[in-house]
């Protein structure tokens, strides 16, 4: 299966069972396997970068099993085919994501006018202050 055009996953990593659906359907949903369960086991593949990986864990969130295997599970359509597809979409989904690098933060610094106001704003903070411990003298 290809996530990117330089990444690739082997079908024989992603496992699909078949199971039966819930919801509307009628008597096909109760006689037919159409909902698909999609698992990949994460801890186990190598053609994924290290830095994809961490992220991938933390995308995944519940879908991740304590052994490290990605469940996916489809059931948006009546038809198996296109549960199987919406299945293997939703994985290049969260791998293409998984990819993407965060973009690097560019350090700026507060302007002179907020400098100015930050301190200006501090002064008659300290100013309210001292008024309020100044002893007043009734005699």
């Amino acid at each position: 299966m290809r996530i990117t055009p330089a990444l690739e996953i082997d079908e024989a990593e992603i496992e699909e069972r078949f199971i039966r659906a819930s919801g509307p359907g009628g008597q096909n949903v109760n006689k037919v396997s159409t909902a698909v369960e999609l698992r990949f086991n994460l801890a186990a593949n190598r053609s994924i970068p290290d830095f994809a990986r961490g992220k991938l864990k933390r995308l995944a969130g519940r879908r991740l099993t304590t052994e490290g295997i990605l469940v996916i599970q489809a059931d948006r359509f009546r038809s198996q085919d296109q549960n199987r597809s919406d299945a293997r979409a939703r994985l290049q989904e969260l791998i293409v994501e998984a990819l993407e690098r965060p973009k690097p933060r560019i350090k700026t610094k507060p302007s002179r006018g907020a400098r100015e106001e930050r301190v200006n704003s501090k002064t008659a903070r300290g100013k309210v202050k001292k008024m309020r411990s100044r002893k007043v003298d009734f005699d």
